[in-house]
């Protein structure tokens, strides 16, 4: 019997074309994408070969091939659209309030959380701007026997807030499950029960602010693909409220998920897109935004921009008064977090790791988990400038923290302290903190 002859993937071949992309190209991207899903793939130009001759790569590949395709074309591809069939995402319900408890649910549950995170981050998502969603939201069916009052409004407003005290105390891992199951159990259902318009505004942007902490959350676990489906429900139900805050907080958000992985010009485009969202705003906002913009554009080498920034940053600062908002602040801590990037990324290492130490002189001493990233991150600096001894020290105020601490940013921190100290294990300091290093591992393992 002749053997069955595929059909030539004619959507991935016109793609190609239109992107001026080579095979060996794709392949690479594809290769670069698949690992931050923590997934090692070996694709060369010959692999491409076959996909254009119709073969399919494996269903966990996909998601790493429309990604690589949305980066290199600068617009969203779907697996479809590459004619590779479906990835591995999950169907977004249309209703907001079924959608945040679809994915609520999911992230309670360890079994589902796994597939949940199988889609890929997209850097080519199409944010959805405040005036397409300001003021919109589904209908919700008739027969609904539960009616929302300002008490209940109020609720969700204080278990935010108590579920923030506990990801600055305790970590993240504690915090989001928590965070999970109120979503599921009791937001969603506010958000499909009756009220006045007042009343139904008000819980979309208190659902708002909770929806944005979680992917806050979810984001720091470096569980990156569950972090923005969360933004972009946020973003959905604060244009609902005609909540003009949260939606440019959650855009900064974005903005600040977009820079830990790399995407600079992708950061400071979030960025812009949130400060111009934000047409009228107080001091403290806008310190908030323009910090992030100033760190997108180190990270694109505009340094003009960046000191610009920078300065727009604290003069804003200087005028802010009154309470500091738990989800979302800023404040002076976070300001020289900022002015440590800006500096970092334009390559002046000295005075970064000066403004990281300036930081944690200026953190409440409530926020231990902002310490410890912040201590984490000083530590691995010092140790990329071959300051091994101011190195451990930092590493050593960081154990303090980690000790009474669970997440997911945290234990990134840890493992790099134990593989970048080996090739100085024979220094003194080194060893003793190795030490401490390797009872703080038996602590977290009994």
């Amino acid at each position: 019997m002749a053997p069955r002859s595929r059909t030539p993937n004619l959507a991935l071949a016109g793609l190609m074309r239109e992107g001026g992309i080579g095979n060996a190209q794709l392949a690479r991207a594809v290769n670069r994408a698949a690992a931050e899903l923590g997934v090692t793939l070996h694709y060369d130009k010959s692999s491409v070969s076959h996909w254009l001759k119709g073969s399919v790569p494996k269903k966990e590949a996909r998601d790493a091939v429309a990604e690589a395709l949305s980066r290199l074309l600068k617009r969203p591809v779907s697996p479809v659209d590459a004619g590779l069939g479906a990835g591995t995402d999950p169907d977004e319900p249309a209703d907001i309030a079924a959608g945040v408890m679809d994915l609520g649910r999911a992230d309670m549950d360890p079994s589902r959380r796994a597939v949940l995170g199988a889609g890929l981050y997209s850097a080519a998502l199409v944010v959805p701007g405040f005036d397409a969603v300001a003021g919109r939201a589904e209908a919700t069916p008739a027969g609904r026997t539960v009616r929302i009052g300002m008490g209940d409004i109020e609720t969700v407003r204080k278990m935010t807030e108590n579920i923030a005290d506990i990801l600055d105390d305790l970590g993240g891992a504690h915090a989001r499950p928590m965070a999970a199951a109120f979503l599921v159990n009791t937001v969603g259902p506010y958000l499909k029960a009756d009220g006045t318009e007042e009343a139904r505004k008000a819980m979309r942007s208190a659902a708002a602010d909770l929806v944005y902490l979680t992917g806050w959350m979810a984001m720091y676990e470096r569980e990156h693909r569950i972090g923005q489906r969360y933004y972009v429900k946020a973003l959905k139900l604060a244009g609902a409220a005609e909540d003009h805050l949260t939606y440019c907080r959650t855009l900064r958000g974005m903005a600040l998920q977009a820079s830990h992985l790399g995407h600079g010009a992708k950061s400071l485009e979030l960025a812009d897109s949130a400060a111009e969202a934000a047409p009228v705003a107080g001091p403290r906002l806008t310190a908030f935004l323009r910090g992030q913009q100033a760190h997108g554009a180190a990270m694109v080498q505009d340094r003009r921009q960046a000191f610009t920034r920078l300065r727009e940053t604290e003069e804003a600062l200087s005028q802010a008064d009154g309470r500091n908002d738990h989800i979302g602040g800023y404040d002076r801590a976070a300001y020289e977090f900022h002015v440590a990037h800006v500096l970092w990324e334009l390559g002046d290492r000295s005075e970064s790791v000066r403004a990281l130490r300036r930081s944690n002189r200026f953190r409440p001493s409530a926020e231990r988990q902002g310490r410890l990233h912040t201590n984490g991150l000083l530590a691995r600096r010092l140790l990329a400038m071959r300051h091994v001894e101011e190195s451990c020290e930092a590493w050593d105020r960081f154990l303090d923290d980690y000790t009474g601490t669970s997440g997911a940013r945290g234990d990134e921190h840890f493992a790099t302290l134990r593989d970048g100290l080996r090739p100085y294990r024979q220094l003194p300091a080194v060893r003793q903190l190795s030490e401490r290093a390797q009872e703080v591992a038996r602590l977290k393992a009994a």
